[in-house]
């Protein structure tokens, strides 16, 4: 399995950390027309992430294009079990992300609403946190547009 990692860090291991308050930046559908939006702070593991994107992959059959919007760096560390306290901290398990409440996490474009709420669905499945299927609002953006272009007109 070819899981997200980063190539090289800082340092070795992290701290534990919380997760407070809503994202701060992400909040927005960037580059698709669909999106996946977390609800709930978590860690989500490369593992999760690779299995979410294995299942938006297949529902779609390849078609449309799809971005990932998160990236686990913080390493989680975990000791071997029935080992006592004491002797250092344990060694590094996998990589997670921290996901803050309204943070985008996947992205789809070039596909029609049905089939990306129905990916976007089964994606959500293999997260452990509560997520919310998004699409951008196409009238709204036209609306404006339209706008622009009759203020444009009059100068």
């Amino acid at each position: 399995m070819n899981m997200l990692s980063p190539k090289k860090t800082k340092f070795r291991k992290q701290f534990k950390g919380r997760i407070h308050g809503n994202s701060k930046g992400n909040y927005a559908l960037n580059y698709g027309s669909f999106g996946l939006k977390a609800l709930q702070p978590e860690r989500i593991t490369s593992r999760q992430i690779e299995s979410a994107r294995k299942a938006i992959t297949r529902h779609l059959k390849r078609a449309g294009k799809m971005w990932i919007r998160i990236f686990p760096d913080v390493p989680v560390s975990k000791k071997p079990a029935e080992v006592r306290m004491g002797k250092g901290k344990g060694s590094n398990e996998y990589w997670a992300c921290r996901v803050k409440p309204g943070r985008i996490m996947f992205e789809i474009d070039g596909v029609n609403a049905a089939d990306a709420k129905r990916a976007m669905s089964l994606a959500a499945a293999k997260l452990p946190i509560k997520c919310k299927f998004v699409e951008r609002n196409i009238w709204l953006i036209k609306n404006i547009i339209a706008i622009i272009c009759q203020k444009w007109e009059q100068k």
